[in-house]
């Protein structure tokens, strides 16, 4: 017998066959992921990835096909073959923008954090990491890491064996703790140890990223004190020595600029010789990035009194002068150093002394940036220096000084002014900055919207206004207008130094005058009635103008003090309305005669001393034969009336003579007198008063000459009573009528403008106007006080008789002008209140 052949075993009816499929669709791969087979999971992410790392176009693919979904419900598998494929797929898909945008949305990081666990796969942990770096970039990412604690997780795989995951951990931990509370929390997990660890690897990436954070953390003392401890400063200078490891040094540098801003860490590295390395290393250095960063440093570092004086002790003042022969970068640095070391006085000398002709150099570089460090580095050298103030005229700095008011930018023209204004300080160099027209130069920068710019340029203004032909200057080249408009600004030190240029301008009369047509007065006035928005400089500004304005002053306050002296030109045109125009007398004088009242007018002054045109001193010797009779015309100077001279003349000079001659005598004088009596390019001149000239000439021969101030002022009081109608009894003083003889006068000149001696019948305000004028003429001091009703009077001090060995104090009298003239009425008695209220 044959054996039995065995029958072969069928299959069960429910198994199915493996099935092996080749697809070249991601689509398939995608709808893969859906499957209940672990085999099938593991090798669909596997294409997915493969696929996903080729491009980013292949991302948006995978995107579009819904793949994140899928697996993101895989990051979390059981099996760890197709947890490890899943976050592989999702950490090369998660550099992709639109990619980050579903992974936040889908809230991926606590699932991503849950797999940093120690037991994890290393590969996990890897592209777990990547995708947390690529998300970390956002900053509600950042937090939402922080706060489902993947920080500690992250600190920890800085350990790890492999590189990979070092790199993605410490990138990610770098973009963590750019939030400063992220930061303190990365302190207290012990984050300094490990990153210093890695300083060390042989992978310059991860040194640079561990670098790179480091210069994050370094930015807290307490931090640096961890770095010191941890023997980090070092393994910091001990890069900068190893000339292989020069890939590294500007990061390192940018460390160790934070460290050197505290004081401690400062002299750490000081007592280790660490200084000494890291100085020596930055004179030897070429390379523009670590020059720069390396006098960045400096400047950081530089701000504390005590670092200072340790650089200084380290001479960092010829290392930082080198660099301004650099690039332009390195020179912008570099000259921010020295703006910094500048506060240490030693460090200053020696900056002056050997940096100031390179400085004023720098001012005529095309490079804008270059311009503004270098004159912003003049302004910190020249401020309470006077040598450095002499070593900036000896380089030649004034000419480029002023050209840099010119430039484009801002901080370049505010740093150029407050080196000028350093330079004001010294007498000769202000002449010298005043002769190369400042004034005009000022005006660009007084238009500036730059607050600083406006700041600056009006306290130049006023270190420069004192002199009388730089306000001429300024006023001639239009910028009192834009300094005007400067005490309207909202910034306080705009609107305070644009007072105190005002009141510096103010303080000759025609500038005073410009400024308060431009309406400085009323500008002021209000800027004082605020208490927020007035200031020291405000109220002496108006003041100021007032005192040279003394027309307009006695208008708006109604008061002139004994130090207001009354001059030629003065008018009294009544109170003016707040908020009204101020007239010039020459404006008031073209209104003809009008209903309002008159404007008493003081011009001591004969006409002939007046200044006029050129032309009127020609031709004496025609008009020296008139006869005396006729000359008396001349005294007046009227045009009409030399004209009538000069005909006459002509008149008289043809008798007893032959008619031929007549003719030739015309034709010698008519012609040039009729060019000089051009009346439409004359000025304008306010008519003499040769009686109130008569009145000083008399006081100053006859009352003058008295032995006592007291025995004066009451022998003023009467001549001015005398010469005004006399003394008034009270009870008749209601039909004393004065208006109807000014209404005369005004009538008689066809001018509301009344000089003051024409006045013979004279009420209380002319009264004490006219004793004003006369009393400051001959040094008697007064004031001048205005009321209601047409009353005005005026006050004096004197000493009363004082017991031998005492010295009373001055007491205050009114003047009596109308009732009992020269009577002294006690200021505060009733006498005194009656004269001015009856």
């Amino acid at each position: 017998m044959g054996k039995k052949v065995k029958k072969e075993e069928s299959p069960p009816k429910d198994v199915f066959d493996p099935l092996l499929i080749e697809s070249k669709a991601p689509v398939t791969a995608v709808l893969m992921l859906s499957s209940p087979e672990n085999e099938v999971l593991t090798k669909a992410c596997e294409a997915l990835y493969k696929f996903a790392s080729k491009d980013d176009v292949n991302k948006v693919t995978l995107l579009g096909l819904g793949a994140l979904e899928q697996l993101y419900k895989l990051i979390s598998h059981e099996d760890p073959i197709v947890r490890r494929n899943a976050i592989m797929v999702f950490g090369i898909m998660a550099s992709n923008h639109d990619v980050k945008k579903l992974l936040k949305e889908l809230d991926v990081t606590n699932s991503l954090i849950s797999q940093l666990t120690p037991e994890e796969d290393v590969v996990i942990h890897e592209f777990a990491t990547l995708c947390l770096a690529f998300m970390a970039v956002e900053y509600t990412i950042k937090v939402k890491i922080f706060k489902q604690g993947g920080l500690e997780p992250l600190i920890r795989l800085l350990g790890s064996p492999d590189p990979d995951v070092k790199k993605n951990s410490v990138e990610c931990i770098y973009l963590l703790v750019q939030d400063f509370q992220i930061r303190a929390a990365a302190r207290e997990l012990n984050l300094i140890p490990p990153l210093v660890g890695l300083l060390q690897s042989e992978y310059p990436v991860i040194q640079v990223l561990a670098l790179r954070t480091l210069e994050v953390m370094s930015k807290d003392r307490e931090t640096r004190i961890i770095l010191g401890e941890n023997k980090g400063l070092d393994r910091l200078v001990n890069i900068l020595e190893n000339s292989e490891l020069n890939d590294l040094h500007i990061e390192t540098l940018a460390v160790l600029a934070n460290c050197l801003e505290d004081v401690q860490t400062l002299q750490l590295i000081q007592t280790t010789g660490g200084l000494k390395k890291l100085l020596s290393f930055l004179k030897v250095s070429t390379v523009p990035d670590i020059q720069k960063n390396a006098a960045k440093a400096i400047t950081k570092a530089a701000y504390d009194s005590e670092i200072r004086k340790i650089l200084h002790w380290e001479k960092i003042e010829k290392f930082l002068l080198s660099l301004l022969e650099a690039k332009n970068d390195v020179k912008v640095a570099a000259c921010q150093a020295i703006s910094a070391m500048c506060e240490h006085i030693d460090s200053k000398y020696i900056l002056g002394l050997e940096g100031i002709p390179q400085l004023v150099h720098l001012l005529s570089s095309d490079n804008e940036e270059v311009k503004e460090a270098a004159v912003t580095a003049l302004v910190n050298l020249t401020t309470a220096s006077p040598g450095n103030v002499r070593a900036v005229a000896e380089a030649e700095g004034i000419v480029p000084l002023m050209n840099t008011l010119n430039a484009r930018r801002d901080g370049a023209i505010a740093s150029a002014i407050a080196v000028l204004i350093n330079l004001s300080m010294q007498e000769p160099l202000r002449t010298t900055i005043q002769s190369n027209g400042i004034m005009s130069a000022l005006v660009g920068p007084l238009h500036s919207t730059n607050s600083k710019v406006q700041s600056k340029a009006a306290f130049a203004v006023a270190a420069f206004g004192c002199d009388a032909n730089a306000r001429t200057e300024l006023r001639n080249a239009g910028g009192l207008e834009q300094l005007v408009k400067l005490l309207h600004s909202n910034n306080d030190e705009v609107r305070r130094n644009a007072s105190w240029a005002v009141m510096v301008c103010g303080s000759d009369e025609l500038t005073a005058i410009e400024l308060c047509n431009l309406g400085a007065l009323d500008i002021l006035e209000e800027i004082n009635l605020s208490t927020k928005r007035q200031n020291k400089f405000s109220e002496a500004a108006l003041e100021k103008l007032l005192d040279n304005n003394l027309s307009q002053k006695y208008s708006r306050m109604g008061y002139l003090s004994s130090s207001n002296i009354i001059v030629n030109g003065f008018y009294d045109c009544g109170q003016v309305k707040r908020g009204a125009r101020f007239l010039s007398l020459e404006e008031l004088s073209k209104k003809g005669l009008t209903d309002r009242r008159a404007i008493i007018l003081i011009n001591a002054k004969p006409q002939e001393e007046e200044k006029m045109p050129p032309t009127l001193h020609l031709s004496p010797v025609n008009l020296s034969k008139c006869p005396a009779g006729e000359l008396m015309y001349l005294n007046f100077r009227d045009y009409t009336i030399l004209s009538k001279c000069v005909f006459f003349f002509y008149v008289r000079k043809g008798k007893g003579k032959k008619e031929e001659e007549k003719p030739k005598e015309v034709t010698e004088v008519t012609p040039k007198v009729q060019e000089e009596m051009n009346l439409e390019h004359a000025p304008w001149v306010p008519p003499p008063d040769f009686v109130l000239m008569d009145y000083i000439n008399e006081v100053s021969k006859t009352i003058l000459p008295l032995t006592t101030t007291r025995e004066q002022i009451v022998a003023l009081a009467q001549f001015v009573a005398e010469k005004m109608g006399g003394s008034v009894e009270k009870e008749k003083l209601h039909n004393y009528c004065w208006e109807l003889h000014i209404s005369e006068i005004e009538f008689e000149l066809k001018s509301n403008i009344v000089p003051i001696g024409k006045i013979q019948k004279g009420t209380f305000y002319h009264r004490a106007l006219l004793f004003k004028a006369i009393a400051d003429r001959i040094g008697i001091g007064c004031s001048l006080v205005r009321d209601k009703y047409n009353r005005a009077w005026n006050e004096v001090k004197l000493v009363d008789d004082s017991p031998k060995g005492h010295l009373l104090p001055p007491q205050e009298y009114i003047v009596d002008l109308m009732f009992e003239p020269g009577s002294l009425l006690k200021q505060r008695s009733a006498k005194a209140d009656q004269y001015k209220h009856i």
